[in-house]
């Protein structure tokens, strides 16, 4: 029995389109969610392990706003950048390229892993009026209210790189430990709501191309943090905490806001990792007046 989306009817009445554009010599799907007329247009970059669908629910609760949902290179429709390892550099070139292809001058939004891809690709260059950033990762994994089970995914990913090749792919997308992860970052007390989280991470958590993509794309994201970019980011920014992120502590999400030259947080109380899923009206409730100057021409 199919598990009923919360946020369906929502995302029913926005009109979204799949299309395809060449990338660094591979090619990246992506969905455009919304009117192309609209006054202000959104890229946004997903999680680790995600595609596109995880910041739907988001995406329903933006009104009059055109969203702009890649999947990664290497996770959900898009292939791996041929020929590269998936660095956070890589990432950071595709997004800088991917954006001048299809949105130049978008706003720029990263859930998570997203959120380190997102600010790499703006301090390097990549020209958008305002920045936002998701459950940012503040602080390095490893030193995070849960380091210890970072440690455990550290050598999950390693084993998975190292066993025999279908021994490892099955290690890696195996179900039991998906929902291990998905019961660890699930905060909501709501049954319904859970088992929506639940076949949602069921459904697209496995979705990566390979077992070495996914360790590249590992080993990133617990090897930087938004933190080592964030003074170099001159334009607006918006940060989206959660207060019980076990990934990055509010007080790690307090301290990165001073990093940056112009920055705001908004912080969301009883929610952890998942501010995408759990409460993604309260996050596109703070989005909203922060993307005002841009619509109005004033940025």
């Amino acid at each position: 029995m199919s598990t009923a989306n919360p946020y369906a009817a929502r995302l029913d009445a926005i009109p979204t389109e799949r299309r395809e554009v060449s990338v660094l010599g591979g090619t990246t799907a992506y969905w455009v969610y919304g009117p192309d007329d609209a006054a202000t247009t959104i890229v946004a970059v997903h999680g680790f392990r995600g595609e596109h669908h995880g910041l739907e629910p988001v995406v329903a609760y933006l009104d009059g706003v055109r969203v702009i949902s890649p999947d990664l290179p290497g996770f959900g429709e898009t292939a791996p950048l041929p020929g590269r390892a998936h660095t956070l550099d890589a990432y950071a070139e595709w997004l800088r390229a991917f954006a001048a292809a299809v949105a130049p001058g978008a706003v720029i939004l990263g859930h998570s892993f997203g959120s380190i891809v997102a600010a790499a690709a703006v301090a390097g260059g990549l020209a958008t009026p305002r920045l936002i950033l998701v459950n940012p990762i503040g602080a390095p994994a490893l030193s995070g209210p849960r380091g210890v089970f970072t440690r455990l995914a550290v050598f999950y990913y390693w084993a998975g790189a190292k066993l025999p090749r279908p021994v490892g792919e099955a290690v890696l997308r195996n179900g039991v430990i998906v929902r291990v992860m998905s019961v660890a970052m699930a905060k909501t007390r709501e049954k319904k709501l859970r088992a929506f989280i639940h076949a949602q991470h069921d459904m697209y958590f496995s979705r990566f191309a390979d077992r070495d993509v996914l360790h590249d794309a590992f080993v990133a994201s617990v090897s930087h943090d938004v933190s080592e970019f964030a003074a170099r980011i001159d334009v607006p920014t918006l940060l989206v905490a959660a207060e019980r992120d076990d990934i990055t502590p509010i007080e790690a999400e307090r301290r990165l806001r001073t990093v940056f030259p112009d920055a705001e947080l908004v912080e969301i109380p009883e929610v952890g990792h998942l501010i995408h899923y759990e409460t993604p009206r309260q996050a596109a409730a703070a989005i909203t007046p922060f993307l005002r100057p841009v619509a109005d021409g004033t940025r």
